[in-house]
């Protein structure tokens, strides 16, 4: 294995890349949200994360915080795979309801979702 190869394997080890059921991408403007408003619901989902222990274990969930899901309007926008459920409107005052009922019970929040688009299961 090249250097490269190891340092890139070393760093996908430490933050248990493999180990995760879900990734939410979150959107943070400026098209369909204020950046302001993009990063509090960032910073809220980092924190929710970590409070309901979801770096390992059954429900282990990756994030990440995207510029654009092209999706422009009614944002913040969220996308959380491998169900593919697209939400709308996640300000930071809906992120804990949304750990809680998405990412830690397991049931997407209806109201909030606009589309669908689930990877295809092997």
């Amino acid at each position: 294995m090249t250097d490269r190869k190891q340092e890139l394997a070393a760093v996908a080890a430490k933050l248990n890349i493999g180990g995760y059921v879900r990734h939410v991408l979150l959107c943070t403007g400026p098209n369909c949200c204020t950046p302001e408003e993009g990063l509090a619901a960032w910073e809220e989902l980092k924190q929710q994360i970590k409070d309901a222990h979801l770096s390992t274990g059954e429900n282990a969930c990756y994030r990440t915080k995207v510029g654009c899901l092209r999706i422009c309007l009614h944002g913040p926008t969220m996308l959380v795979y491998p169900e593919g459920t697209w939400y709308h409107g996640m300000t930071k005052d809906r992120i804990p309801r949304f750990v809680r009922e998405h990412l830690v019970e397991g049931k997407p929040i209806e109201e909030w979702i606009f589309a669908r688009n689930p990877l295809a299961e092997k």
